[in-house]
């Protein structure tokens, strides 16, 4: 999915430090996405306070809801895109030949690199749609990584007692993600049974934030529910987890605290205003082979929006 906002706002992101553990309740930001008829999604990252949780930048959540999803073709930069459906599948195409469908359960990598195109359509018309966008910020020197697209029909799955944690990117455990990834990270669904009390294996070097996305699940001794995201910091072994009579379904993300500054603009990560001045002006067609075409929509496209009139910068967290 594509962030589609028509006036897309500037997002400094600095490095992050070293915080230890903390449990800190992010709210979410209710965001209408042009182009994507009846569709509203719940953005938790990135947030002023905290841009990134890992290489983790971006994480949307959509639905349930019955709608339909029709996003024309759009390009994307120094990011990895991870779709993540719930409910519902979506046609993914794009600019490296890719034309597959996005069902629940299964991983739908794509490597953007120094340059990406895909569109995004719903089967079936006022299908219910629930799911995860996520990107994945790629570091410097595998930001001009050539583009790709990886699907995984199954991932490996950590197992202990009433939890069930499907492992997405990077390992949990003994876990381990068969998809490609350029720095320290781990991304995994947690399916926690009713009435479950279990503890999810960490490693203290990486940073942690949880996002629920059904029932209710109690996460380091905070209450939570579908909405905030529960900013978890470092130096934790373990995360104790439980729910009450019902079962949970939650997005467990970490990672090494991201080194690199970035500047965020619409569908780009960059490091710099003329890296991201760049992209955009290549899209409109100063090198319109950069972004290559997505086959299939005759031509029509989604146009980049305007720059703001200042030039964007990098800045420090608050």
């Amino acid at each position: 999915m594509s962030n589609l906002d028509a006036r897309p706002v500037v997002t400094p992101c600095h490095a992050v430090g070293e915080h230890g553990a903390v449990t800190e309740l992010l709210p979410a930001r209710t965001v209408p996405l042009g182009g994507v008829r009846g569709i509203h999604v719940e953005r938790v990252l990135p947030q002023r306070a905290l841009p990134t949780v890992g290489a983790w930048c971006f994480l949307d959540q959509f639905g349930p809801e019955p709608a339909d999803m029709r996003v024309l073709p759009h390009p994307h930069i120094g990011l990895q895109t991870v779709t993540w459906p719930v409910a519902g599948e979506i046609r993914h195409r794009d600019s490296v030949g890719s034309d597959v469908l996005v069902r629940p359960g299964q991983l739908n990598l794509m490597t953007a690199g120094r340059g990406v195109a895909h569109s995004e359509f719903s089967i079936g018309e006022g299908t219910i749609l629930h799911g995860l966008q996520l990107w994945v910020a790629l570091p410097a020197d595998s930001a001009g990584v050539a583009p790709a697209f990886e699907q995984h029909m199954t991932l490996p799955r950590y197992e202990q007692g009433g939890l069930r944690a499907t492992v997405l990117l990077g390992a949990l455990g003994d876990a381990v993600s068969p998809a490609t990834v350029y720095s320290p990270i781990v991304g995994a669904e947690l399916s926690v049974a009713p009435g479950a009390i279990e503890n999810v294996p960490l490693r203290a070097d990486f940073e942690y934030a949880v996002l629920v996305v059904e029932g209710e699940l109690r996460v380091a001794d905070v209450p939570l529910e579908s909405g905030p995201l529960l900013y978890l910091g470092t130096g934790r072994e373990e995360l104790p987890i439980a729910t009450a009579g019902t079962g949970a379904r939650a997005m467990l993300l970490g990672g090494e605290p991201f080194a690199d500054e970035l500047v965020m603009w619409w569908n780009f990560v960059g490091r710099s205003h003329d890296e991201i001045a760049a992209a955009r002006a290549d899209w409109e067609g100063a090198d319109p082979a950069r972004f290559g075409t997505v086959p299939g929509h005759g031509g029509a496209r989604i146009p980049a929006p305007e720059l703001p009139g200042v030039r964007l910068t990098p800045r420090r967290r608050r």
